[in-house]
């Protein structure tokens, strides 16, 4: 398929010198050509550039042609599709009792300790079939996609017994088959303990190490290895046992570190070359400064803040120090049941005081960092995947986290194709 888009308002997130982040102050800036045009050929972005210069550039001859599709971008801003690099979306079923127990005053960690919460959707995913799960999964992901979502990372960590997160896996393998977007995964053992392993979770760790670990590796399920490092699940020194055990296995370390309190998981994180290390809600000058001499994406998730009602992690603090910073969904049933990263954008801007041009970067390259796939995704730049968005009518680019609610993405293009 090609693809030519022509009078775009406003082209967002060019990049002529292939970036893989952008971080600190430049995270203010978003280089953007107005009254643009982009050609698409054979999936991947061809050439683009501003409209005067369209008519001198090897693309003219394409306006003519009827065996491309013509887009009139008319008032429209064009932009990468989300990198979601943080979701949980393989589950079966939802929570909303668990929901109403929230409303009424119990905190996640009492719910989690009544055997909600993970343990809640343990029993779900266990007793689901492979063909329940892709059934369930196809929706969300179809649904993410029309809000402008290109790529998403998906954990395991429902299953908590070595069979179900093999099955967890290897739903999100096919989904991969049967999906156009772009899909990572991430083995998530150490997301709890299950309940047969209470006070023994010593165990627990060794029956992640000694044998799932092997196992997903074996089987090629995962592409990253995650633990849950917080107050009440797993200590430093079980993520770094868990995280050590992954490498030697070819599995590059992701964390959920700091939602709950200071636990220490930002440094593991470090030690261990993570990708990223997610949530940050405690995240002090100390966690800044491990993370400012690294190559760790810090990941913020404030869907989870803004639905558990905890407090937002500080976004200024880390991007006025030199940090990079991307946001994710956490889409899942029981702290964030949204993938809509529209709304992420926005509760960016609203809770976290961050700028429109520092939402729209941690959405998208610095998304796709968080991923690793910034050689392929996140920006536009010549021979990149031409994963799009296409806005409505807008009056400017500030005018998508402002707008919070309102779907503001008219089409989709994903691997070239119009969805």
């Amino acid at each position: 398929m090609k693809i030519l888009i022509r009078n775009i308002k406003a082209l967002l997130q060019v990049d002529y010198e292939h970036r893989n982040r952008v971080s600190g102050k430049d995270m203010s800036v978003l280089p953007h050509i107005e009254n643009a045009y982009v050609y698409i050929e054979d999936g991947l972005i061809k050439g683009f550039g501003n409209m005067v210069e369209f008519a001198e550039s090897e693309f003219v001859g394409l306006a003519s042609r009827d065996d491309i599709i013509h887009i009139d971008a008319t008032g429209r801003m064009v932009m990468p599709a989300f990198c979601d690099s943080h979701t949980h979306l393989v589950y079966a079923g939802s929570r909303e009792i668990e929901y109403i127990d929230k409303i009424r005053g119990l905190s996640y960690e009492e719910i989690a300790k009544r055997g909600g919460g993970i343990l809640n959707s343990a029993r779900k995913l266990q007793d689901a079939s492979e063909l329940e799960l892709i059934e369930q999964a196809l929706v969300r992901l179809e649904e993410i996609k029309k809000l402008g979502t290109g790529a998403v990372e998906i954990k395991s960590g429902y299953g908590l017994t070595t069979e179900s997160e093999l099955k967890m896996l290897r739903v999100i393998r096919k989904l991969k088959e049967l999906s156009p977007l772009t899909i990572k995964a991430t083995f998530l053992g150490a997301h709890a303990v299950p309940a047969e392993f209470k006070g023994r979770q010593g165990d627990y760790v060794n029956l992640i190490i000694e044998e799932m670990i092997p196992l997903v590796a074996g089987e090629e399920l995962a592409d990253y290895i995650d633990v849950f490092c917080d107050r009440g699940f797993f200590t430093e020194e079980e993520t770094d046992r868990i995280l050590m055990a992954g490498i030697k296995h070819g599995l590059k370390p992701k964390i959920h570190a700091n939602e709950l309190d200071f636990s220490g998981g930002i440094q593991v994180g470090v030690k261990y070359g993570a990708l990223s290390v997610d949530h940050l809600e405690f995240t002090g000058k100390d966690d800044i400064r491990a993370l400012l001499n690294s190559d760790t994406m810090p990941t913020l998730l404030p869907g989870a803040a803004f639905f558990l009602e905890m407090e937002y992690p500080p976004a200024r603090a880390m991007i006025d120090s030199g940090l990079a910073v991307a946001m994710a969904s956490d889409y899942n049933p029981g702290s964030s049941p949204s993938g809509n990263m529209q709304l992420v954008m926005s509760l960016g801007c609203i809770k976290m005081k961050m700028l429109p041009e520092e939402v729209i970067h941690a959405v998208t390259l610095n998304g796709a960092y968080a991923m690793g796939i910034d050689d392929t995704l996140g920006s536009i730049a010549q021979g990149k995947k031409a994963n799009l968005i296409i806005t409505g009518r807008i009056p400017t680019y500030a005018f998508l986290p402002y707008a919070y609610g309102s779907n503001k993405v008219e089409k989709v293009i994903i691997n070239g194709k119009l969805q």
